[in-house]
């Protein structure tokens, strides 16, 4: 069970053992990485324990003896709810119930707390005796049913906590509704001056308002990892001795067995081509723009397409071994490599929990001695702490920034996926972009169109019309423009991995690869049309720039940072796109692996790398960069682990990104700074007796009133 779900990893001291990943969906704040990490690596057993909060997940290396279910078992014991992770299973509909359910709960608490409050002007008014009792009878009627129901969130996770003898943030929170709603109560029902219902009211809806802007921004972001092994081909057609061929599950098939790929299916394995010859797809390992020849003696890549022609393909590695799954693998470590970045409010968090507890407790303890053991003021004086020491305006710091900024980037063309995003943005200082599909639009376009006859012209648009390739139909498109009519060709095939050819006036025409028309191949991309016993003549294309491309380039060195480019292409078409764009390092023919190695370079440099791509071949060094952007035109698993999404065509936006997300950042320390004072200010107020809980829940929402409006000025921000 251990090792169909976690797989298997190596340590240094060569023992063997298993990666287990565990669930964990109550997981919101930096307390649980530090509670659930600390726990798990005192078991016996457990190597290493690491927490992604984004993704609320943990990865475990343990011996092969551990098993998964036990730690879940031993986590949901101390108040961490936790599952076994099934990859195959994983599913969005948790967190989208969970989100609909914060959203629900806290339109029930804002609904009546509106009521309430106008209940409440009544009494600030003036209103006496049995009419204010009646309006205080009302708003209890009001808002203890929806405290009970809108705050289970935080009634749950305190009860879970405390019955595992631990305090997180939900306890004092939980504490100053139970007793801000019971000494209303208890207020009311001796006719009392004051109740507080609306405090408890509108605290609820305030700390409900900051858990959702926060679930939701750490909500969107999903593994990337899960995208890459649902490419996996789970099927093969393995070839027996005797010629047949039995349909099998890959984890059946064996080094050495030969299997069949057919034109247009994906490579299920990794291995050598031992008949057949084709043109295969390997942008998903390279990035080539292009399909390149594939016939016996090549090795391919599982994941690969095939395009044109059957092969039969000699097993080197099935399954967990294959390219695809190492890829997979890559890009999870990378996720979970991050997961100790914690945002400001999390780090500051951390203290909220002990810290209120003790005031609190301070305060009631100080102040029964000073009131000589008068208990209802010394509750009213605590139950002002816990609520004017509220996190609202902590909780929200971020979250209001972020939704300020996600707005402002979202109408420059740019959309933001992580809560810590803009965090990290406005650290950058290198800026490492692919090129295929990012820097450039991925269609080649013919260059030397002057070059070549209209006879000429003619007779390569007749043979490309019947080609898919993407150099073949650039020729369709630029002949077509000029209003070139095809030439009458006969007999035309196609030559699976070579190229097409066809009779014209007598002789045979091809249009394809240099070495199948006998013709010297020139360093740049490029096809070949040979007619008769003529030279070959070449066709030579470029690709074109992304819109945009060189104003974001321009606009990053201007700030100050280092553009490096790297592609799996050629080394001729990487250095055309570097010179065009005024890029100094760049380097070619770079795999997957490459690309990691080559953002962990400069990480290990001290740099904070922002990294632009839209393959997958780009999702491991994206996931391993700082911060990374992949255009809306990038594939799924691309955009998923992706932190920003670059909606339009443009990449003019990124120049400016960085610059906003500077702005941003700033705006949370200011929005911390707003917190700190106002804490600084309210607490000894409420700790001195000079502070109601109604004053220090109106306190509290202003203090989160101010945070907000602080975040929104960020729309004035260029």
């Amino acid at each position: 069970m251990a090792e169909d779900t976690a797989g298997k990893g190596y340590r240094g001291n060569g023992q063997e053992a298993q990666r287990i990943m565990l669930s964990l969906p109550t997981a919101y704040c930096a307390a649980c990485i530090v509670g659930v990490e600390g726990s798990l690596q005192q078991l016996p057993g457990v190597r290493s324990a690491r927490v992604n909060l984004t993704l609320k997940r943990a990865t475990i290396e343990a011996d092969h003896d551990v098993e998964p279910q036990e730690l879940a078992d031993f986590l949901t014991s101390i108040g961490y709810e936790a599952y076994e992770l099934d990859p195959g299973v994983l599913s969005t509909t948790a967190t989208e119930k969970s989100s609909r359910d914060l959203l629900m709960r806290m339109g029930v608490a804002g609904f009546g707390m509106m009521n309430v409050m106008l209940l409440s002007v009544a009494v600030w008014a003036g209103a006496t005796d049995a009419t204010r009792d009646l309006f205080h009878w009302v708003s209890a009627a009001i808002s203890l049913p929806i405290v009970a129901f809108s705050g289970q969130p935080f009634f749950k996770s305190a009860f879970t906590s405390l019955r595992a003898r631990r305090l997180n943030m939900d306890v004092p929170i939980s504490l100053a509704l139970i007793l801000a709603s019971s000494i209303s109560i208890y207020e009311t029902a001796n006719s009392g001056h004051h109740a507080y219902f609306d405090a408890a009211i509108m605290l609820t809806f305030f700390l409900l308002a900051g858990r959702y802007l926060d679930h939701r921004t750490r909500a969107v972001a999903r593994s990337a990892a899960e995208e890459l092994a649902a490419l996996e081909v789970p099927r093969a057609h393995r070839v027996l001795a005797d010629g047949k061929e039995e349909v099998v599950s890959v984890n059946e098939i064996a080094v050495g067995d030969l299997v069949r790929v057919v034109p247009g299916a994906r490579v299920p394995v990794d291995g050598m081509v031992e008949e057949g010859e084709s043109e295969v797809d390997r942008s998903l390992l390279t990035g080539e723009s292009l399909p390149v020849f594939a016939g016996p003696g090549e090795m391919l890549s599982a994941g690969e397409v095939n395009l044109t022609g059957p092969l039969l393909i000699r097993v080197a590695a099935a399954g967990k071994d294959t390219s695809l799954h190492r890829m997979a693998d890559l890009v999870a470590m990378a996720e979970t490599s991050r997961n100790r970045y914690t945002s400001l409010a999390d780090q500051a968090a951390k203290l909220y929990s002990p810290l209120v507890h003790v005031l609190a407790l301070s305060a009631f303890l100080a102040w029964l001695w000073i009131s000589a053991g008068d208990v209802r003021l010394s509750i009213n004086i605590a139950v002002a702490t816990l609520i004017i020491t509220c996190p609202c305006a902590l909780g929200l710091a971020v979250p209001a920034v972020t939704t300020a900024v996600s707005g402002k980037m979202f109408r420059q063309g740019m959309l933001l996926k992580s809560a810590t995003a803009t965090e990290r943005l406005a650290q950058v200082d290198h800026v490492v972009f692919d090129k295929t599909g990012t820097l450039t639009e991925g269609k080649p376009r013919l260059d030397n169109y002057g070059d070549h006859t209209p006879e000429d012209l003619a007779v390569a648009l007749a043979l490309a019309q019947g080609s898919s390739h993407p150099l073949a139909q650039a020729i369709v498109n630029a002949a077509q423009d000029e209003g070139i009519r095809a030439a009458r060709v006969s007999d035309a095939k196609e030559v699976p991995g070579h190229g097409i050819e066809a009779i014209w006036s007598g002789q045979t025409v091809r249009l394809g690869r240099a070495e199948w028309l006998g013709a010297k191949g020139i360093d740049r991309t490029a096809t070949y049309l040979k007619i008769g016993k003529r030279p070959a003549v070449a066709f030579t294309f470029t690709d074109n720039l992304r819109e945009g491309a060189a104003e974001a380039v321009a606009s990053l060195k201007k700030q100050g940072m280092k553009v490096t480019l790297i592609s799996g292409d050629a080394p001729a078409a990487v250095q055309d796109v570097a010179f065009r764009l005024g890029i100094e390092d760049y380097r070619a023919s770079m795999l997957p692996d490459d690309k990691v190695a080559a953002v962990e370079a400069f990480r290990a440099e001290g740099r904070h790398v922002l990294m632009v791509g839209d393959g997958l071949n780009d999702t491991a060094a994206l996931a391993a960069a700082h911060v990374s952007i992949s255009p809306a035109t990038a594939l799924e698993a691309t955009r998923v682990v992706s932190d920003i999404v670059l909606l339009g065509r443009s990449l003019e936006p990124i120049g400016g990104s960085v610059a906003l997300s500077r702005s941003a950042t700033k705006r949370i320390r200011e929005n911390f700074g707003i917190s700190a004072g106002y804490n600084l200010i309210a607490v000894p107020i409420a700790l001195v007796g000079l502070a109601t809980p109604l004053a220090a829940a109106l306190a509290m929402s202003l203090s989160s009133i101010t945070v907000s409006l602080n975040a929104l000025r960020l729309k004035g921000t260029p």
